[in-house]
């Protein structure tokens, strides 16, 4: 066959494919983007450490810091929305976005670190006095 004959074979047979969706399908176990919320977050840092993809990133300064996330590296495990303690991280579980350029859903937030909690005084033991502390008794005869 020349290869001019499967060329015009191919033109005149018309499109054997099937468009891509305009959202992909993700599969059942798919956790979603991660969410963050600025006003719950306490700057512990602990979504950083547990993130073993290293989407979140995390930078302290005085007085502030900076939370970072980059959903082109998450492998959406949810390690990161279980550990936070103050529930400042969710997951959103529609369908991803479909993003065109690098970096596109990438989101930073600079929040200011809130005062740490006031930490409970222990209580004093009560001090009793001498005089009000009952004496045993003794087992004389009269």
């Amino acid at each position: 066959m020349n290869i001019l004959t499967m060329m015009w074979k191919n033109l005149l047979g018309g499109s054997r494919t099937v468009l891509f969706p305009a959202r992909p399908k993700v599969t059942e176990r798919y956790r979603g983007l991660v969410q963050f919320d600025p006003t719950l977050c306490t700057g512990c840092a602990v979504c950083k450490f547990r993130c073993t993809s290293r989407a979140i990133t995390f930078k302290a300064g005085k007085g502030e810091f900076t939370w970072s996330y980059d959903p082109g590296q998450c492998t959406f495990c949810g390690r990161c929305v279980e550990g936070c303690k103050t529930h400042a991280l969710s997951q959103d579980s529609d369908t991803p976005p479909v993003y065109l350029t690098l970096g596109e859903l990438n989101t930073s937030y600079t929040v200011a670190r809130k005062p740490p909690a006031p930490r409970p005084t222990p209580a004093a033991p009560a001090a009793t006095p001498a005089a009000a502390e009952p004496k045993p008794a003794t087992g004389g005869a009269q």
